[in-house]
């Protein structure tokens, strides 16, 4: 309620920053529709990793109690060379301690969380095809002939974002310079931590999601999608040691993208917001994606309940928002940044200052939100 009527509000995505700004918007009260232009097809499911961070919004949300039997608590990140050898730790417990445990789950688990927790129906098919800019407020329209009017539209359609370019908010996103690869894995080896080895211009993680799975995340630098992502893993990773042999005889399917990055002058126009990756995209270096995507939720939230106006609001949720997402953002380059440093040189510098050096990629974000 803001100036004694409902807002109308509508939620553009069903993705998870789509469903948790929905979520967030309900506990302050609101009712917000929400729509995507997929239909509700069984995703292709890969692995998430949420940080503490990640886990206090969850909390803020009300749904850290169905998300705590999911997936597994995560207590330690280890860095290697590409024969196996250590370089680094991280003891996150201690890195997040008051903040959040982390944990690593299948990604649709943590959807269908948020989905239940966001009440209502989501209307699928439904395309943005028009959203035009009046005077305190929006008339969107679809690509099936309906339209709406409403007094906020929040656009929470990833990194390719519709609304960012119907809005004028800006255009597509920018190649952030990897190509990225992502499989669950069931009768892997047995893995407790978070492990990543690092190599020349490539890297390769496993994480445990729960139930004998695993996730594996790889990653190498350049922008060309390859023909076939199984045989393109098996070519640049057949040589690492540690768990990896074991794990690429267990790969069946893999999925590949690029990397995109987004970075704006601004995030609303108007009446219409974007949040999450439609916003602020970066690469998936330090797997801030939905952490930044549940904050955004929260903090949306909290400003709208507590501003006089809608215009207001937005213009507290951008300043509150941005000091975090351009932190996450800079870390994220810093990191990608090292890729190019031949491992003779860096991996010397991870066994002698490694954790330090990760733990300060998260240092803000351990703070107030």
């Amino acid at each position: 309620m803001m100036g004694g009527s409902p807002l109308r509000i509508l939620v553009v995505g069903a993705g998870l920053a789509g469903l948790a700004v929905a979520r967030a918007l309900r506990l302050a009260g609101f009712r917000p529709d929400v729509t995507e232009r997929l239909p509700p097809t069984e995703m292709i499911d890969s692995g998430l990793y949420l940080p503490g961070n990640a886990a206090r919004a969850m909390r803020r949300l009300d749904l850290d109690g169905p998300l705590r039997p999911l997936g597994q608590v995560i207590h330690r990140q280890r860095f290697l060379d590409a024969a196996g050898a250590p370089l680094c730790e991280v003891d996150l417990d201690a890195l997040w301690a008051g903040v959040g445990e982390c944990r690593a789950l299948p990604r649709a688990e943590l959807h269908r969380v948020l989905l239940t927790g966001a009440g209502g129906a989501v209307r699928h098919g439904a395309e943005v095809s028009t959203v035009d800019l009046l005077p305190g407020r929006v008339a969107v329209g679809f690509t099936d002939g309906t339209g709406a009017e409403y007094d906020l539209v929040v656009g929470a359609d990833g990194p390719r974002s519709a609304v960012r370019t119907l809005a004028a908010l800006g255009g597509p996103p920018r190649p952030a310079g990897q190509v990225v690869y992502r499989a669950l894995v069931r009768g892997g080896p047995r893995i407790a931590d978070w492990t990543a080895l690092l190599g020349q211009r490539a890297g390769f993680l496993v994480v445990p999601v729960g139930a004998g799975r695993l996730y594996c995340y790889a990653d190498e630098a350049g922008t060309d999608l390859p023909a076939d992502p199984l045989a393109r893993l098996h070519e640049l990773f057949g040589c690492y040691g540690g768990p990896v042999p074991e794990v690429l005889a267990a790969l069946e399917t893999v999925s590949v993208e690029r990397t995109e990055e987004v970075e704006l002058g601004r995030w609303f126009h108007g009446r219409v917001l974007l949040v999450g990756d439609a916003a602020h995209a970066t690469a998936p270096t330090l797997s801030q994606g939905a952490a930044m995507a549940l904050e955004d939720a929260v903090v949306l939230a909290e400003s709208l309940r507590a501003a006089g106006s809608v215009d207001a609001a937005l213009i507290a949720y951008e300043s509150r928002r941005r000091p975090r997402t351009r932190w996450v953002r800079d870390r994220t380059r810093d990191r990608n940044r090292t890729r190019d440093v031949p491992p003779a040189l860096r991996d010397p510098l991870l066994r002698g200052r490694g954790g330090r050096i990760f733990r300060e990629h998260y240092r803000l974000l351990t703070g107030p939100l």
